[in-house]
C-alpha cells in the first residue's frame, strides 16, 4: 500500500494557513473568522496535540543523527496515543469550517515553507496508525527528509523578514497560539501609520511569502506603477533641485531581474516608494529628499 499525502488531512499545513488567514484578514482590517477555528480546533483537541509533535519536530534544528533518530522514533510511536476517530472527525469539521467563510481550493492552493518535509510527517503517522502494509521504500524516503530536517543546517530565509511576519511566523508557536487575540488587538494601533496602499503590499508579501515567482511579478508591477505615478508627480514640483532630485530617484526605482530572489530589503524599497509618492500627492510643494 501506498499512501498518498493529502493537505486536507496535514495538521501542520491546517494550521500554518488558519496563521496566515489570520494576518491577511487582518491587514484587510477585517475580523478573522480563522482567529475562532484556531482556538475552537487547535486548543484542548485532537488535532492540537497531533500539532504538538509536528511542533516538535519543527522547532528542533541542527542536531546529531542519533538525537534526531530519538526523536522522530519518539513522535512517531506518540503518534499511536492519539484518538484517531476522534482526529479524523476534527479534521473534517475544521475543513468543514473553513469551507464556510473561504475558498478552500485557493486557500490551500498557498505556498508553505517546509512542505515536504510537512508531507513526510503526516505520511508517516498516517503508516504508523494503519494496519495495512505499506511499502517500505515510501517509509524510508519520508524518514530520511525529517532526519535531514532535524540534523541540517538553519537555512536562511529568502523573502520577507519584517515586524509583523516576525510577530505572527517566526515566533516560538506556543506563545503564538495563547498570544494571539493580544496582538491582533494590538495590530491596528502599531501598524497605523501604513498607508492602504502599504498595507496591501505587507498582505500580498504574508499571502505569498513561498512563492518567489508570484512576489517577483507583484514587486515588477508595483515598481512600474510607482515610477509611472512618479514621473507624472514630478511634473507639478515647482522647486528645481527637489525636481532633480525626485528624478534621480526614479531611475533608481528598478525592477528585480529574473535571476535575483526577493527579500525583505525589497519589501523596505516598496514601502519607501509608497510613503515618498503619497507625499507627493498630498503637496506640490519641496518635499524633503
Amino acid at each position: 500500500m501506498y499512501i498518498k499525502h493529502s493537505k486536507f488531512k496535514n495538521t501542520g499545513i491546517l494550521f500554518e494557513l488558519l496563521v496566515r488567514k489570520i494576518t491577511a484578514d487582518t491587514l484587510a482590517g477585517i475580523e478573522s473568522p480563522s482567529i475562532n477555528i484556531l482556538k475552537k480546533y487547535f486548543v484542548n483537541t485532537e488535532l492540537g496535540k497531533e500539532y504538538k509533535l509536528y511542533e516538535t519536530i519543527f522547532k528542533s534544528k541542527n542536531i546529531t543523527e542519533g538525537k534526531a533518530n530519538i526523536i522522530l522514533t519518539t513522535i512517531l510511536e506518540s503518534s499511536k496515543k492519539l484518538n484517531r476517530k476522534t482526529l479524523k472527525r476534527e479534521k473534517y469539521n475544521i475543513v468543514k469550517e473553513l469551507r464556510e467563510h473561504y475558498n478552500v481550493e485557493d486557500l490551500f492552493k498557498t505556498g508553505i515553507s517546509n512542505y515536504k518535509p510537512l508531507a513526510a510527517l503526516y505520511t508517516l503517522f498516517e503508516i504508523y496508525n494503519s494496519q495495512e502494509i505499506t511499502d517500505p521504500n515510501q517509509i524510508v524516503d519520508n524518514k530520511l527528509v525529517l532526519l535531514e530536517q532535524l540534523t541540517s543546517t538553519e537555512i536562511d530565509k529568502d523573502g520577507v523578514k519584517n515586524d509583523i511576519i516576525e510577530e505572527f511566523k517566526s515566533q516560538d508557536k506556543d506563545i503564538r497560539l495563547l498570544t494571539y487575540r493580544v496582538l491582533l488587538e494590538n495590530f491596528n494601533d502599531k501598524y497605523s501609520h501604513l498607508s492602504d496602499n502599504q498595507k496591501s503590499i505587507l498582505k500580498e508579501f504574508i499571502n505569498n511569502v513561498d512563492s518567489t515567482n508570484k512576489l517577483k511579478e507583484f514587486y515588477n508591477f508595483k515598481v512600474h506603477e510607482i515610477k509611472k505615478s512618479l514621473l507624472e508627480e514630478i511634473k507639478s514640483v515647482k522647486d528645481n533641485a527637489t525636481k532633480i532630485k525626485l528624478t534621480e530617484i526614479n531611475k533608481f526605482i528598478v525592477e528585480i531581474d529574473k535571476k535575483k530572489k526577493i527579500n525583505s530589503e525589497n519589501l523596505v524599497d516598496l514601502l519607501q516608494y509608497c510613503s515618498l509618492l503619497e507625499e507627493l500627492k498630498l503637496t506640490h510643494e519641496p518635499v524633503q529628499v
